[in-house]
């Protein structure tokens, strides 16, 4: 009979490893996928690429969804570091740029040095108290972080496509259904022909790996994630670090929101984040909660996004085959984590090792 014993930890070298393997073999069964509708792996993968580097433009493009997606990664994160599982990054990015486009029109003619900040923090503010209802209701009747931020989602991508049918839509649109542009204090400006979200998204990098390793809430908030009772013992309250480090993962993903409002749709709508939100659920996986991994990892799977839109007109295939890659990584990569951690043997052997 076999059982499943829990290993050692391993060593960063053979996780990265095991990992590495794991990103192959998703590659190399995704490219059997691939062959089986007739299309040639190695063709699509380099068409991928070209589609996400191969010019200036593309670059940008592929930098572009770089950005949101990293930050939301960053915001989930230190969500996830404390074990709180948050997958509400979609609602709270809407609910930030719903802050920030508030500011916006409400402020048209403030000066951009003063606009860009005001909306900034509007969008930190909305997006962290969007996901501190789910906080409290867990600290106060420890309810399911993970189903009530999924369900808030929807909540407030509803709230989003009522203002834009209803108190906010454009009379100047034609009919059309859509929400004022802002005015052009309220858009992020270019440096090297990108938004300056870039440079903020590098910022928050900094911040979350310092925050995560030389900070004393960064402390608390690994403590109290590996254990409450641990946490009480050494003084610190899981309550007041849980909805700090919660009020900081959704404020993070309401600045996503900011940038990609003010950034680039110049506006607000009810497809603002193309589901990024979701994606940066993966990201932050994969990258083992390091700021820096995220950043590198983000980067990639923005390749994968802008790739996977180029082939759907360069090979005429469908853009969900880059859904269908991504997919298959996490599929792997996770299977990949239970090897890292247990080990099948036969049941005598088990008994003698315990």
């Amino acid at each position: 009979m076999l059982n499943i014993v829990k290993k050692e930890e391993p060593s960063r070298g053979r996780e990265l490893l095991t990992r590495l393997i794991a990103v192959v073999a998703a590659l190399a069964a995704t490219g059997l996928i691939m062959m089986f509708l007739g299309l040639n792996p190695f063709t699509v993968y380099v068409k991928m690429v070209e589609g996400a580097t191969g010019t200036s433009y593309r670059l940008q493009e592929t930098i572009n969804k770089t950005i949101p997606l990293l930050v939301l990664s960053l915001g989930t994160a230190v969500a996830f570091k404390m074990k709180f599982w948050n997958i509400g990054a979609e609602g709270q990015f809407y609910m930030g740029a719903f802050g920030a486009a508030g500011v916006a029109f409400a402020c048209p003619d403030v000066p951009g040095i003063l606009l860009i900040p005001m909306m900034m923090a509007a969008g930190f503010v909305c997006g962290g108290l969007w996901a501190m209802i789910p906080a409290v209701l867990k600290a106060k009747w420890q309810t399911s972080e993970t189903l009530v931020t999924l369900m808030m989602n929807y909540i407030a991508t509803t709230w989003i496509t009522y203002l834009q049918y209803g108190p906010w839509k454009d009379p100047k649109g034609a009919g059309f259904p859509r929400m004022p542009y802002f005015s052009d204090n309220g858009v992020l400006p270019k440096v090297f022909g990108i938004h300056i979200g870039w440079i903020i998204a590098l910022v928050l990098v900094l911040i979350v790996h310092l925050l995560f390793k030389q900070s004393k809430l960064g402390y608390k908030i690994a403590v109290v994630g590996e254990s409450e009772t641990t946490a009480r013992y050494a003084g610190i309250n899981p309550t007041k670090v849980m909805l700090i480090a919660i009020l900081i993962s959704g404020g993070i993903c309401g600045m996503a929101g900011m940038m990609q409002a003010s950034g680039i749709e110049r506006s607000l709508t009810n497809q603002l984040s193309g589901g990024l939100g979701f994606t940066a659920v993966i990201t932050t996986w994969l990258s083992k909660l390091s700021a820096p991994a995220i950043a590198v990892v983000s980067f990639l799977f923005a390749i994968l996004l802008q790739g996977g839109n180029y082939i759907q007109t360069a090979l005429q295939v469908p853009s969900s085959l880059a859904s269908l890659i991504q997919g298959t990584i996490l599929f792997f990569v996770l299977g990949s984590e239970f090897f890292l951690s247990y080990k099948v043997v036969r049941k005598h052997k088990a008994q003698q090792e315990g």
